[in-house]
């Protein structure tokens, strides 16, 4: 990988990193779909685990004590990490196209839900019921796409916990995904060797830039912030898609 691209690589993960250090979540939703336009989505999926693991498990250990529903949260783990695996299977066997579209148009339904529905609440004895079948989706998504986060942000968010609440709950879910696609995508030969090097190394900028993340959410309103993050998503999206029909019409 040329220089370039590894300097757009990093800031992709210090993109994200700045998003999960403001809300707990969200740094694939950011990063993979730059990645996806730099490589391709399974080279994006696969540098994305070992991030994962690393800062979800921080913010676990940090925020444990101020999990809400213990139950709730490891039925939505447990669920996430059965997910992962399918979606790992996935992911080996579908094409480039088809997982490229997929991350375009989840972002785009995401964007959506975000702009039309921005107070939609849930209540949690609902939550605890439907955490096994919303926690399995969106494990498929992340490991079929690397994107979890329009099905599982979107539903632990409208549960309306508090940030202290929130973040070791997502947390929690999704390092029992990355655990999950870890040794599959090691199975099927998604994570090689370079991979994984890339996967650790993409570590490094993604927690140093959570400390920006997390001053821009004490500095900057949470209303400007979300504008400005659902604007680079929608353009990312738009890329995506628009930019998987050119290379079928040029072929």
């Amino acid at each position: 990988m040329s220089i370039e691209y590894l300097i757009l690589v990093a800031l992709a993960f210090a993109l994200g990193g700045i998003l999960k250090g403001a809300i707990g979540a969200g740094a694939p939703v950011l990063a993979v779909p730059v990645l996806a336009i730099l490589v391709d989505v399974p080279f994006a999926v696969a540098v994305f685990v070992i991030p994962n693991i690393v800062s979800n498990s921080v913010q676990l250990i940090r925020f444990r004590a101020h999990i809400p529903n213990r139950r709730f949260a490891w039925r939505f783990a447990i669920a996430g990490f059965l997910g992962a695996a399918l979606g790992t299977i996935a992911l080996a066997g579908l094409s480039s196209d088809v997982l490229t579209t997929a991350v375009a148009l989840i972002v785009m339904v995401y964007v959506a839900f975000r702009l039309f529905q921005p107070n939609w609440r849930l209540a949690m004895g609902l939550a605890e019921k439907l955490a096994i079948p919303i926690g399995a989706l969106g494990g498929v998504l992340q490991g079929a796409t690397g994107l979890s986060a329009p099905v599982s942000v979107t539903f632990v968010s409208a549960i309306k916990l508090e940030r202290q609440q929130f973040i070791p709950t997502i947390s929690l879910f999704f390092v029992g995904m990355a655990l999950a696609q870890l040794p599959f995508q090691v199975v099927l030969g998604v994570m090689t060797w370079e991979r994984l090097a890339y996967s650790a190394l993409a570590t490094l900028p993604l927690v140093a830039s959570m400390p920006i993340g997390a001053f821009l959410a004490r500095h900057i309103s949470r209303e400007v912030f979300d504008r400005i993050i659902l604007s680079l998503l929608t353009l990312l999206a738009l890329r995506l898609f628009f930019g998987n029909l050119l290379d079928l019409f040029v072929r």
